[in-house]
């Protein structure tokens, strides 16, 4: 019997219309599996050649749905009673990542990332049993919406996520473009899980950002990566070359919040980046055999690099930072990456459905494994405490002598634009009014010294321009006095 494969995954699970993120390998073949070659992207698994003790095992499922489908006391659905038992053999792996997808999942999943797509914009994966946001993408319903790295969504529609794969959550959450979908989310440092309406939409697909920057006087070329797609590798180059014909003295490759992507984006970039020297990423099958990739650059570039990564970098976002600090001991800086080091392959099960199944580790240039530990930067820094500040919503006016979570957000965020609360504990003293009023005398509004919605708004504004400002992104600031001699 033969089956096609479709693709390898290197990320979790795209909340778009289209929903695929994967790149498919001639070489991700299990080794009692043999394969029948037909591109990079598509072959033939011959499961008759396959080893072990298949027939009597199989004879004794066969036996289960005959005693089920003829003797169990009300009529059932063969084709859920054929899907029960699939499912049920994926979850006894426990892995979050091996799911079994009905034929509507898995069209989404086969669709390949295009220029743009229909959703809201964000990634997940498992984490811990937990459904996570990985990254919000850049300028995206989420994003905007206020939903950040390690979200935990435990709600979908006022639905609990208890019980669902990570497939089946992501299935409800996409959507046309124009409709909303509510996730309830449970967020590190806030006790009362938070509510996120966001409405979905149209999201093109630009992944690579470049400029160049000015340190005193150092010309330092800047690339941000925000996810590795179709034309992620051909946009990367393009920008470089640009940069590299401005004479640069230095390049900052940005991959924080980027989730991953196709793997052959980040192979294409990394071969124009490391040298041969070192494999920039090891597959480990499950014999323990590594296949070494290299690529066939000889030279380095003549200029430094410096990563900037943090925990939102996941998959193929890690095995570029992790080749570039590996292969040609660049820097990077930031904080630890998410730690997603499996590799996942899609195999249709002949009627539109499949499985997506761990098959390999991937490993770093060293043989590093950094599943579920992420890569350690070389300078670890952390953004203001003001990049992490939870939205604000004030339905009734906040008062002085309250003393609540909602003051405790009020207050941080006027700490980060510099109007000194004096305390960050959540509750509302003179010196907190004082802060309040302050604020707005300087925002031209009402000065009561209250925190009502309008004043609540101006907050949330301010406090995202203030993230939006390269001045207070010490990482990037960081990265940029790296490069002084």
């Amino acid at each position: 019997m033969k089956r096609k494969w479709t693709a390898m995954v290197i990320s979790g699970a795209l909340l778009t219309g289209a929903g695929g993120t994967y790149a498919g390998m001639k070489w991700l073949v299990p080794e009692d599996v043999q394969i029948k070659e037909q591109s990079n992207v598509s072959g033939e698994l011959d499961y008759s050649k396959s080893k072990g003790n298949s027939l009597p095992d199989l004879a004794k499922i066969a036996r289960a749905y005959d005693l089920i489908k003829g003797a169990y006391v009300e009529k059932v659905d063969e084709k859920k009673l054929v899907e029960g038992a699939i499912q049920g053999m994926v979850s006894t792996l426990k892995d979050p990542y091996s799911v079994y997808m009905d034929a509507k999942t898995a069209s989404q999943f086969n669709e390949q990332l295009e220029s743009t797509f229909e959703g809201i914009g964000a990634e997940v994966a498992v984490k811990d049993g937990k459904i996570v946001i990985v990254a919000p993408y850049k300028n995206s319903p989420a994003e905007k919406a206020g939903l950040k790295p390690n979200d935990e969504i435990v709600k979908i529609d006022g639905e609990s996520v208890k019980g669902l794969d990570l497939y089946q959550a992501t299935s409800k959450i996409r959507g046309k473009k124009g409709t909303t979908v509510t996730l309830g989310i449970k967020r590190e440092g806030v006790t009362n899980s938070l509510e996120f309406i966001v409405k979905r939409d149209e999201i093109p697909m630009e992944t690579v950002f470049a400029s160049m920057k000015q340190e005193g006087t150092q010309t330092i070329g800047y690339i941000e990566i925000t996810q590795f797609s179709q034309n992620t590798a051909d946009d990367f180059k393009a920008e470089l070359n640009k940069l590299e014909q401005q004479k640069m003295d230095g390049l900052i490759i940005d991959v924080r919040g980027n989730p991953g992507g196709l793997l052959l984006s980040v192979e294409q970039i990394l071969n124009v980046l490391v040298t041969n020297q070192k494999p920039y990423v090891q597959i480990q099958q499950r014999n323990g055999e590594k296949l070494p990739y290299y690529s066939k650059l000889k030279q380095s570039k003549p200029y430094s690099i410096a990563v900037l990564v943090d925990r939102g970098s996941a998959s193929a976002s890690e095995i570029l930072a992790g080749a570039l600090k590996e292969v040609e001991g660049y820097t990077l800086i930031g904080e630890k990456t998410f730690g997603k080091g499996t590799v996942q392959q899609a195999v249709p099960m002949g009627d539109g459905s499949s499985i997506k199944l761990t098959m390999f580790k991937w490993l770093t240039p060293n043989g590093n494994w950094i599943h579920h530990k992420g890569i350690e930067p070389n300078i670890e820094i952390k953004q203001p405490e003001f990049f992490n500040i939870h939205p604000l919503e004030v339905e009734r006016t906040i008062t002085q002598d309250t003393n609540n979570e909602k003051v405790k957000i009020a207050q941080q965020m006027l700490d980060g634009l510099g109007y000194g609360p004096g305390r960050k504990d959540g509750y509302f003293d003179q010196q907190t009014e004082v802060a309040v009023k302050a604020f707005q005398n300087q925002s031209h509004l009402p000065v009561t010294g209250d925190i009502d919605s309008k004043t609540a708004q101006s907050l949330e504004e301010q406090i995202t321009s203030a993230i939006k400002d390269e001045k207070n992104d010490l990482q990037l600031q960081v990265a940029l006095k790296y490069f002084k001699k």
